[in-house]
């Protein structure tokens, strides 16, 4: 088993291998480093001494000597030893796609989403390799080179690994499946698929003794988390600094009550086709991912429960954020009354298209029946708020209702609402935090506020919206005081003026 030289060069006369015994080897470079080791035997008895190598140096030579001699005692990983790691992962896939059949394993979502890991991915990237051979720095080659699809370096990189992920994309009707650059939490799904086989190949399949990707995905070591931004509540005081200065306070502002439900107002009487999409949001904070992804089949208006079961954050149907985005969402009457004007909408709609109707089964789709982009969520939403700021520029500059109303192609009821006060600018995904904030501050139990959110846990729901939920239940108790008149009280007293914030 000791490793020992050989090179390819033949005899001038016989024309037979020289191996071992050629003159050249104690020459630099000529050559390489071998080994062989005593393999279990064949099925019918026969000792076998497979050979390792070659490789550059001997120290390389035992390294790998001492990977195999690990396997060697393993009869299965022997006959594994040639497996790639493309067919161990169909062999896979086939085991787990039969136990889901019985009803036993997956979901068909996360087989098929596994399914598009493999074809898209692994198999491209690294399933020529085989499974005894596989290190972490393939996986990290695989990773880097995921991350520079769709971007300007992809122009620049001629890698073989990107030049077959980029052929994989191209395979389905002739396009990319996706137009948008890979993002690391999906890359880090394609890793979960990746070390669960690499963990099968272990203690399953008995190919390897290790798993190359343990640990691969590591913490920031060294660096101090800058913690996640949280909300601050758009109070009169704020609001009233805002317009003297145009600084926003903070990078997450969430609206009060009184604004939410204006904006709301103004939506509405603007006749905004999505308007059920941003109440449903201001009222119970779906993800807008989630929102785009919630079917058809998954809402029960007679029962009032909205599951949420799945997202779009890109160009395709995903799971949701985290395990715990899967859950169900109580409706209120109101917003029961909203989405059936809804439903009855889409109806006519169906009908208007007739034959060019493309029924996606959303909840929420363009006027054909397709599925919503999530960006169009947002720039509707941006459209909204920057009608009902110019709405309000007009008015100070004299204008009518009615030439506003013309103007702006709306109606003069939502140039009324527009009127009634300053909306600050929040984005849309602020409208989530509103609606979380609302809740714990209307006194509901933490617990229930943190499965409607879908958060991971209770703690992280308090962490982020317990303060601003109080700032906001103590400025509706100083509009109580100032909106009930005591006679004997003075006027000061609790008495607190409404701006035009408010």
């Amino acid at each position: 088993m000791k490793p020992y030289k050989a090179c390819s060069c033949r005899d001038s006369e016989t024309k037979r291998l020289l191996g071992k015994s050629c003159p050249e080897l104690s020459k630099k470079g000529h050559g390489g480093w071998y080994a062989r080791y005593e393999a279990p035997k064949s099925a019918g008895g026969k000792r076998r001494q497979p050979r390792v190598g070659p490789f550059v140096t001997e120290r390389e030579c035992k390294e790998e000597l001492v990977k195999v001699l690990g396997r060697a005692s393993n009869p299965k990983a022997h006959e594994e030893r040639k497996t790639t790691l493309g067919e161990f992962l169909e062999r896979r896939y086939g085991w787990r796609k039969s136990e889901a059949e019985t009803g036993e394993g997956l979901a068909k979502k996360t087989l098929d989403a596994e399914r598009e890991a493999i074809d898209l991915y692994l198999k491209p990237g690294l399933g020529h390799i085989r499974v005894v051979d596989l290190t972490d720095e393939h996986a990290r080659e695989l990773y880097a080179a995921m991350r520079k699809i769709n971007r300007p370096e992809e122009k620049d990189d001629r890698s073989e690994i990107l030049r077959r992920l980029v052929g994989a994309r191209a395979t389905r009707e002739g396009r990319r499946l996706h137009s948008r650059s890979i993002s690391e939490s999906r890359i880090k799904r394609v890793h979960a698929v990746f070390h669960g086989a690499m963990t099968d190949a272990v203690r399953v399949s008995k190919i390897r003794t290790d798993n190359p990707l343990e640990g691969l995905w590591r913490s920031k070591g060294g660096k101090r988390s800058k913690g996640r931004a949280k909300p601050l509540l758009w109070t009169a005081e704020r609001v009233e600094a805002w317009e003297s200065t145009g600084v926003v306070p903070a990078k997450v502002m969430v609206w009060t009550a009184t604004q939410t439900g204006n904006f709301l107002d103004f939506t509405e009487a603007s006749e905004e086709r999505l308007y059920p999409a941003f109440h449903l949001t201001a009222y119970y904070g779906p993800r807008r991912s989630e929102l785009v992804g919630a079917e058809d089949q998954h809402l029960s208006l007679e029962r009032g429960w909205l599951h949420i079961l799945q997202a779009q954050a890109d160009d395709e149907l995903d799971d949701t954020k985290t395990e715990a985005g899967w859950r169900q969402v109580p409706l209120d009457e109101e917003t029961v009354r909203v989405h059936k004007a809804w439903r009855k909408r889409r109806i006519e709609e169906r009908l208007h298209w007739g034959e060019a109707y493309e029924d996606s089964g959303r909840v929420y789709c363009y006027e054909d029946g397709k599925a919503l982009k999530p960006a169009y969520l947002s720039s509707r939403f941006a459209i909204l708020i920057e009608r009902y700021a110019n709405i309000r520029a007009k008015a100070g500059e004299g204008w009518s209702v009615e030439r506003i109303a013309r103007k702006y192609r709306t109606t003069e009821a939502a140039v009324h609402v527009a009127l009634r006060m300053v909306l600050p600018p929040v984005r849309f995904h602020d409208l989530r935090h509103g609606a979380a904030t609302m809740l714990i501050a209307a006194g509901v139990d933490d617990k229930f506020v943190s499965e409607v959110l879908g958060h991971a846990s209770v703690a992280f729901t308090k962490d982020v919206y317990a303060v601003v939920a109080e700032e906001m239940a103590a400025d509706a108790t100083r509009r109580i005081a100032a909106f009930i008149p005591r006679a004997s009280r003075p006027a000061a007293v609790g008495a607190i003026s409404v701006p035009s914030g408010g």
